[in-house]
Order: C-alpha cells, then sequence, then structure tokens
C-alpha cells in the first residue's frame, strides 16, 4: 500500500498557509518563523535597512554532527500509524522514537 504525507506549513502570523521557513538569528538568539510569501517579504523589507548596513559574521566550528538516524516525518508517520500520539512538529517524544527503534 502506497502513502504519502504531506506536511503543510501554517504561517505563524495569520494562520493561512506559509510557503517558507524563515531562520534568523538577534542577540546570540536563533528563531524560525513560517510565513506565507507577504509575510516573508514585509520581514525581509523590514531587516534590509540593518541588513545593509550590518557585517556578515564568520561561522564557528560546530560540534561534531549528531548521529544521523530516520527523518523526523519517517518516524511520525509510523507512530501514527501504530497509533501513538505525536506533535505535528517540534520533539519526537524519546518513547515513540525509542518504539520506532524497536520496530525497526
Amino acid at each position: 500500500m502506497a502513502q504519502r504525507i504531506q506536511v503543510v506549513l501554517i504561517d505563524d502570523i495569520d494562520g493561512s498557509e506559509a510557503s517558507e521557513t524563515i531562520v534568523f538569528a538577534l542577540e546570540g538568539k536563533e528563531y524560525s518563523i513560517d510565513l506565507n510569501a507577504k509575510h516573508a517579504n514585509q520581514l525581509r523589507d523590514a531587516f534590509a535597512p540593518f541588513v545593509q548596513h550590518a557585517s556578515p559574521r564568520k561561522r564557528r566550528a560546530t560540534a561534531a554532527a549528531a548521529k544521523s538516524g530516520p527523518a523526523p516525518a519517517e518516524i511520525r508517520a509510523w507512530a501514527q500509524e501504530m497509533g501513538h500520539e505525536v506533535p505535528a512538529r517540534g520533539r519526537i517524544p524519546a518513547h515513540v522514537r525509542e518504539a520506532y527503534e524497536a520496530a525497526h
């Protein structure tokens, strides 16, 4: 049986369908926000005068990459199929991840 899982982004401002996720940082904190095209352009326009005068920063060395594993969407799909409750976004509960790993 074939399945297709579709993730639909919801605009964090007005609840409409979002077209992209924008990641930005301010004062050392990184943020992400899902926005439709109109709101994404508004955000870029608001930042533009400041970005124009800002200096790009070099990336710091990152820690060793975390072990790779199954994609969260794959785990969510399996969990829902098995009757587990999982959030549509965010961290997958440890007991669900452990159950997935035990089954695979």
